[in-house]
């Protein structure tokens, strides 16, 4: 009887999904479809944007071969054009890129160039603070001690990661703009750090022999 029991329990379950799959087959097909479409789609996607990468580096490559030839307005006509398209990753490299060789030309429009990078937040904290120090690196010996101070002070802090240049480019502007107290500041910070860089450490000192004597009080 226990036999006959299960097959009658088996038959009701087949009639049951076969009832099942009746109603809900094209939903569990369309699920299906929509699946591997989905994948087929990101398959396709990751294709596109490696395709993209690769030949963004290779465009970056040629860009930076001009560069090193001293072809430097073709250098950097192909890394603005190539921050236009590329992907986000070679973007902001070409972005910097294309300052850096507009300042053999006019190193004012560089320096606007790098602000505008800096003004970006779309590119990030640290290369925001990397535009900053290279626009003020155009400008130290042009700029008041005050644009200076606003650009920089900031990335000036012991956490920060330009730190370093930061200062030594805040002394350097105090210095040549006659503020002996601000240059002795960041001097005696840069003196203070003990990760500042052995070849800054030994420009600072040479500026701070620069500096006229401490008046004795």
């Amino acid at each position: 009887m226990s036999e006959l029991f299960d097959e009658v329990d088996e038959e009701v379950r087949r009639e049951q999904l076969k009832k099942l799959w009746e109603k809900y087959s094209i939903y569990f097909i369309a699920l299906m479809v929509l699946i591997v479409a989905a994948v087929g789609g990101w398959r396709g996607y990751q294709y596109l944007e490696a395709k993209k990468a690769a030949e963004a580096g290779a465009a970056f490559e040629k860009a930076v071969e001009l560069s090193e030839q001293d072809k430097h307005a073709e250098a950097e006509t192909a890394f603005t054009e190539l921050a236009a398209k590329a992907p986000s990753g070679y973007r902001t490299l070409a972005r910097l890129r294309a300052a850096a060789e507009a300042a053999s030309r006019d190193p004012k429009a560089a320096a606007k160039m790098y602000d505008d990078i800096a003004a970006d937040r779309g590119v990030g904290g640290e290369w925001q603070d990397l535009a900053k120090i290279r626009a003020a690196g155009l400008l130290v010996d042009s700029a008041s001690y005050a644009d200076m101070q606003q650009r920089l002070e900031a990335s000036a802090t012991p956490k920060s990661t330009f730190r370093h240049s930061a200062r030594e480019l805040l002394a350097l502007s105090a210095w040549r703009n006659n503020d002996t107290t601000a240059a002795r500041k960041w001097l005696d910070a840069i003196a203070e750090d003990g990760e500042t860089p052995p070849g800054l450490r030994s420009r600072a000192e040479a500026l701070q022999a620069l500096l006229p004597p401490v008046a004795k009080s």
